[in-house]
């Protein structure tokens, strides 16, 4: 085979070819918005880093999210959202590949907010944020108004208008936006800064709050989604109304407030009475008192007439007394017996109204407010033991994971053990046998020595060993006293004799102690 013809095309290494396709690619695709849909998605890596996948129906491209753009993201990654990525193209010339490096995420469509709206809806709800028992009443007559919205435009010109037409009241504004990327920040501080307000002074706290919006999209609503408004809503100590969008508009700062108004001109009407209705309502107080007076006095008046028509006169008054004081002594007893009749009338009137004041009547009104209070007890109880079950069955979630990696740790370090004490086992066998050898080996060699050092081998040749009457040797003649008893030991067992000064000599006598047999020994010197 023939060689290809030589080309002219200068030769490129793989680094060179690579950094002028990098080169291409960026300068081509500088700054490009992406739809798709997210996978391979698996958190964040060690480094800080993301790494995903954007998909659609035929085609797949990589992204990174570098660690400081990731802080910065107001919607995080998911797996499976569809989402709108802005970035710029590059390639990575270790694998040959091209991706796309992320520098703001934003979900895509409405079908993507909804879902993150009841996702955030329902993790809220399980904080009991937008319980109805937390909820406040609003005041009556509120002072003081603070609204937080936009200063430039429509809605605040409609409230203040609904307002001074209804009940001209001293308004607060707290300027805002209530679009874009700072709006959610700029609203919750400015709920939290009404709330932050001495209750006193010349700029005091409002009575009530209004945080109003115009209609739109649920995009240009977003911002009354976000976690922190909600959050700031829930918390704030003053009765908080949301009135953001129309009737049909719904946002999670809805649930969280005290009171939701479907627009800014409703709220205004929910914050403050008529104040000709509630003129028109004193005067016809007023006009009703004045009458029930007049027609009260007439009555009075009335009844004084009767009362005065019914006095006796004087002489009839003063004749029936010195009537009764001329009987007096004659009926003193009956008088008595009258007084005492009185008086037991007067402690059955007595016992009649103690009957209506008894205990049994008290203990019933008693009975009747402790069955409302256990009412709310038992409503209050139930919410708790809700939220209580729901916290104890995350952390129940938790244990079963943290015992079960407990439980395969604890396995690993018992293999790893029980593999130790078996080598340690055969270590300890082996040396034992070993130490028992040389043991027994030593032994032998000392039982040899002793064999060989031994006085039985001296014994056996025709040799005696002679001890005293203590046992002890004796090496000398002169150790030996005359009349001593002495222990001969020969090879084959032993003997006792006396000791004499010479041979021949009678054997000393010996009395027997104390019921012991006189014995005679000859000496055998």
């Amino acid at each position: 085979m023939s060689d290809p013809p030589s080309s002219n095309a200068p030769e490129l290494s793989v680094s060179e070819l690579s950094a002028a396709l990098k080169r291409t690619v960026e300068d081509r695709f500088g700054f490009v918005r992406v739809r798709g849909e997210i996978s391979n998605y698996r958190g964040l890596h060690s480094s800080g880093h993301a790494y995903f996948c954007l998909k659609d129906q035929s085609a797949r491209i990589d992204a990174v999210i570098w660690k400081g753009v990731f802080a910065r993201l107001k919607t995080k990654p998911r797996e499976g959202l569809e989402v709108v990525a802005t970035g710029k193209v590059t390639t990575y010339p270790g694998k040959s590949t091209y991706q796309i490096i992320v520098e703001a995420l934003e979900p895509a469509g409405i079908g993507a907010l909804m879902a993150l709206v009841e996702e955030r809806r329902r993790k809220l709800a399980a904080e009991g944020l937008f319980d109805e028992a937390r909820k406040r009443p609003l005041p009556f007559l509120p002072a003081c108004i603070g609204v937080v919205t936009s200063p430039t435009g429509a809605v605040i010109r409609d409230i203040l208008h609904r307002i001074a037409e209804r009940f001209p009241r001293h308004v607060v504004v707290w300027p805002v936006r209530v679009q874009g990327e700072t709006s959610a920040a700029e609203i919750a501080a400015a709920i939290d800064g009404f709330n932050a307000l001495p209750e006193h002074g010349s700029l005091r706290r409002p009575d009530v709050i209004i945080v109003a919006r115009g209609g739109g999209s649920l995009e240009d609503l977003w911002s009354f989604n976000e976690e922190i408004v909600v959050r700031a809503a829930a918390r704030s100590l003053v009765p908080l109304i949301a009135a953001v969008g129309h009737e049909t508009d719904w946002t999670l700062i809805d649930h969280a407030a005290d009171m939701r108004a479907p627009t800014p001109t409703a709220a205004a009407e929910k914050a403050v009475p008529v104040r000709s209705e509630l003129a028109a309502a004193l005067a016809d107080l007023a006009r009703r008192h004045t009458d029930a007076a007049l027609r009260g006095l007439d009555r009075r008046r009335g009844e004084v007439r009767a009362l005065l028509r019914a006095l006796p006169q004087s002489d009839g008054i003063f004749a029936l007394r010195r009537q009764q004081l001329d009987n007096f002594e004659s009926r003193l007893d009956g008088v008595r017996s009258k007084a005492y009749s009185r008086g037991q009338l007067g402690l059955a009137r007595l016992s009649h109204r103690l009957a209506q004041q008894s205990p049994h009547a008290q203990i019933a009104g008693k009975k009747q407010q402790f069955i409302a209070l256990g009412q709310r007890l038992a409503w209050w109880g139930a919410v708790a033991y809700a939220v209580r079950k729901q916290g104890l069955a995350h952390l129940a979630a938790r244990l079963a994971i943290a015992r079960t990696a407990r439980v395969k740790l604890e396995s690993e370090r018992a293999a790893s053990a029980r593999q130790q004490v078996d080598a340690l086992t055969r270590r300890m066998k082996h040396g034992f046998v070993a130490r028992v050898d040389v043991c027994r080996e030593r032994i032998k060699s000392l039982e040899q020595m002793l064999g060989s050092l031994g006085y039985q081998h001296v014994l056996a040749r025709g040799f005696a060993l002679v001890r005293a009457g203590d046992g002890k040797p004796l090496r000398r003649a002169a150790e030996v006293i005359d009349g001593a008893y002495l222990d001969i030991e020969f090879t084959d067992g032993h003997k006792t004799a006396i000791a004499g000064s010479q041979q021949g000599a009678a054997p000393v006598k010996r009395t027997a102690s104390k019921g012991r047999r006189k014995r005679e020994q000859g000496s055998l010197f």
